[in-house]
């Protein structure tokens, strides 16, 4: 069995599998690979949401949007925590402003 490659569609995951098992994946999640974290997030969302006929198309694509909020610059992320960081400890108040 040969090992391939593959990146999550959700999260940017990558991960080694065998086509087999890419090809399973993608069965059950409309031609879209998954990875672990975010097909169980999927599955989860499709059962809770079974009294609305949220199917299975429809949690893939409300979860790729969700993470796609969370997948901005790493260096954008560091930055605005230590800004929220700043502001809780009250040092923010005594740097100066940058105009």
């Amino acid at each position: 069995m040969e090992i391939e490659s593959v990146r999550c569609e959700c999260c940017g995951l990558k991960e080694d599998c065998t086509q087999d098992y890419i090809n399973d994946v993608k069965a059950k999640f409309d031609g879209k690979w998954l990875c672990g974290l975010c097909s169980e997030a999927v599955r989860d969302e499709v059962s809770r949401s079974k009294k609305k006929q949220f199917g299975v198309e429809e949690a893939v694509e409300a979860h790729m949007s969700f993470c796609s909020t969370f997948r901005s610059n790493p260096a954008v992320r560091v930055a605005d925590g230590m800004r929220q960081l700043l502001r809780r400890s009250g040092i923010i108040h005594l740097l100066p402003l940058r105009r």
